[in-house]
């Protein structure tokens, strides 16, 4: 990623004080648990192949437990990477100018979008000011909350940037389902998820994201809705020194 101007992540109230023994200890537990879970998800598929070397079939209500631990030991994990990743926000980064083609390109190639989708950049500015993880971390969270509750198998994606009043505005649309206002303020807490997780598995962090990361640099993060028609428009207002 190019990058330029490094200076210091500003420190905010919430990195501080009590604040920040929190954060602190999120990230020791998230970190120090997660070694013990990889363990639970690497034991029932060696008690499965045990099984069968000894000339037992793996199947009925046995091979419904391991599916079944399999499943929960996978969310666990999910939800202290998440947890890891919510923790990190602000710590050990630098500020710097980001080229959002840059970290665009990057994160589209972690998350492999599906091939059903269009991924559509309305970048009028391609400079943002960030720590070079958040701005990762904010653009793979907005993407895929869209994938991961979007209702059709294919859609649209539409990413865009403007300076506008001495403001950095980046946004994220879809044509998805959508959110209904009333709940639009719900999901950006951690750990909420409209839907229960045995129908989208998620660990309701990737709001809680984008909203800590936008606070962290002075801005917000709202949700409105979306101008193609139905889903919604994640919206990240930071401050810029950048003129129009």
């Amino acid at each position: 990623m190019n990058s330029e101007n490094v200076q210091s992540v500003p420190a905010t109230d919430q990195q501080s004080g009590v604040s920040q023994d929190i954060e602190d200890f999120i990230y020791l537990i998230s970190h120090d648990v997660r070694a013990s879970v990889r363990a639970l998800l690497e034991l029932p598929h060696w008690i499965e192949e045990d099984l069968e070397e000894a000339g037992v079939k793996v199947e009925g209500s046995v091979a419904a437990s391991i599916e079944l631990m399999n499943r929960h030991t996978g969310r666990l994990d999910r939800m202290l990477v998440d947890l890891l990743t919510f923790s990190r926000i602000g710590r050990t980064q630098e500020l710097r100018i980001n080229h959002l083609h840059d970290v665009l390109d990057q994160v589209l190639e972690e998350i492999q979008v599906p091939a059903g989708f269009a991924v559509i950049r309305n970048l009028d500015c391609d400079r943002v000011e960030m720590g070079d993880r958040d701005v990762l971390t904010l653009f793979d969270s907005l993407i895929r909350n869209v994938l991961k509750h979007h209702d059709k198998p294919s859609g649209q994606i539409v990413i865009s940037s403007a300076q506008q009043g001495g403001k950095m505005r980046l946004s994220v649309a879809d044509d998805g389902p959508g959110i209904p206002p009333e709940y639009r303020e719900n999901v950006f807490g951690a750990m909420r998820t409209l839907r229960p997780r045995d129908e989208v598995e998620g660990s309701g962090m990737g709001l809680a994201n984008v909203r800590k990361i936008a606070a962290l640099y002075g801005g917000a993060a709202d949700i409105r809705d979306s101008p193609y028609g139905r889903g919604i428009l994640v919206e990240v207002t930071i401050p810029s020194n950048e003129s129009d």
